[in-house]
């Protein structure tokens, strides 16, 4: 057993594996290599900190390892999207489309695994997916598709950084928003050139980015993930 604040230098050295400079083809390797890290524990017996059962899973959002959670639901949402993507991309995809769809989905393998070897044993298990609504033959499908889910995903990031106590895991989540940001420009704009930023869908007339609730970005989730997500401690 250890407490939160003891297993800051775990999730630093898992940290580190997003700020390392990467070339595409390796980035599947820095991706797992905090599987050799020893994983995070919680503050309880790991086997008290998540619950997987026949009738789906729980995010205990009673502390910081439950938000760790709910972001790990969500990076594994997007990755298996791009996954199917970049694996065969509409025909209406340009070449410089496809290769930078490709880049997207190594980036969110990577925050995939970075959240799954970060919690070790106290991780959620692995969510089926409902991907039946989008057409991944149709340009326009993919893009408003991809656009939803990275605008979901910002807004959810900087709704739950409250959340988090652990001033470490506030920085891992913060250089991951700033990423998930970028595929959110970069969808919108080739989706409408110039509207990066669009306000009010995406900024506030402040010029501060969305900020959602767990249970509003989860309500929205849910059209396409088909394991039961039960949320407690809200």
């Amino acid at each position: 057993m250890e407490s939160l604040n003891e297993n800051q230098d775990v999730l630093q050295k898992e940290s580190n594996i997003l700020d390392a400079k990467l070339e595409r083809r390796s980035f599947l390797q820095y991706a797992g290599a905090g599987a050799a890290i020893v994983a995070l524990t919680a503050a309880g017996c790991k086997k008290d900190r998540v619950v997987n059962t026949d009738f789906g899973v729980t995010l205990d959002f009673k502390d910081d390892f439950g938000v760790l959670n709910y972001a790990y639901a969500l990076e594994q949402l997007e990755a298996a999207f791009y996954i199917q993507v970049a694996a065969a991309p509409p025909s209406g995809f340009s070449a410089a489309e496809k290769q930078y769809f490709q880049d997207i989905q190594f980036h969110e393998i990577a925050h995939r695994e970075f959240f799954k070897n970060a919690l070790g044993t106290a991780a959620i298990g692995n969510l089926s997916v409902d991907f039946s609504s989008i057409n991944f033959t149709d340009r326009s499908s993919v893009l408003n598709a991809a656009m939803a889910f990275e605008d979901l995903g910002v807004g959810a990031y900087n709704g739950a950084g409250v959340r988090l106590k652990n001033t470490t895991y506030l920085l891992a989540a913060g250089k991951i928003v700033s990423v998930e940001a970028r595929h959110a420009a970069y969808v919108r704009d080739l989706i409408s050139n110039g509207t990066f930023a669009t306000a009010p869908q995406v900024t506030a007339s402040n010029g501060l980015d969305m900020a959602l609730t767990p249970d509003v970005v989860l309500g929205a989730a849910g059209k396409y993930i088909k394991t039961k997500i039960n949320v407690i401690n809200l």
